[in-house]
């Protein structure tokens, strides 16, 4: 799950589900403007316009209602850890090759100076471990997750450093860009599902 709050001029409050593609059309365009552009967002029951510049975009809405999300995300996170973004997405790359290809595996053991970062493959006897130096506060963990959603999400951060808040090992982790200017600062939150760590 991935989360963005921006701000807006609208005349009442609404809500509805936009499909990936689109939006991503939208953000590819308005990444390449040198210069920033107002956006206008006009929608129907089955239908959202963006118009902006010389661009018109129509696309339409996903049936359905948008989940609780809020309801996913664990309020008390008291284990903190802060990682170089680079540093972090080069290690889960490299040890992921390495991880089941099935299940993408790759476990995360965070402790106060560095994160231990490892994946094991083994009905091809394949693993790989590697050690990047970090930040930590919080009880000594071990923690599994996906590492195709991990890069994913880390991949769309373009800030220097990360954070990561964990409640636990079978709780969800929350990733945000650890944000040095206030005026550049975006209100981004995602959250990914740990998995269940296989026996060593």
């Amino acid at each position: 799950v991935r989360y963005r709050r921006l701000d807006v001029k609208t005349g009442e409050n609404s809500s509805f589900i936009l499909p990936k593609k689109p939006v991503s059309i939208v953000k590819n365009i308005l990444l390449s403007n040198k210069e920033d552009v107002d956006v206008t967002v006009e929608y129907n029951s089955t239908n959202v316009f963006f118009s902006f510049d010389n661009f018109f975009i129509v696309c339409r809405l996903v049936d359905g209602k948008y989940p609780n999300y809020e309801a996913a995300i664990p309020k008390e996170n008291p284990n903190k850890l802060v990682l170089n973004r680079t540093d972090f997405l080069n290690s889960l790359r490299r040890v992921s090759i390495f991880a089941n290809q099935s299940t993408h595996q790759v476990r995360l053991l965070c402790t106060e100076k560095e994160l231990v970062i490892s994946a094991e493959d083994i009905e091809n006897s394949n693993d790989a471990r590697e050690k990047i130096v970090c930040e930590y506060e919080g009880d000594e963990m071990e923690i599994g997750f996906n590492s195709k959603f991990l890069i994913e999400m880390v991949n769309n951060i373009d800030t220097e450093n990360v954070m990561m808040e964990l409640a636990g090992p079978s709780r969800a982790g929350i990733l945000f860009p650890v944000n040095e200017d206030e005026e550049t600062k975006e209100n981004i939150l995602m959250l990914v599902m740990p998995v269940m760590l296989s026996a060593n």
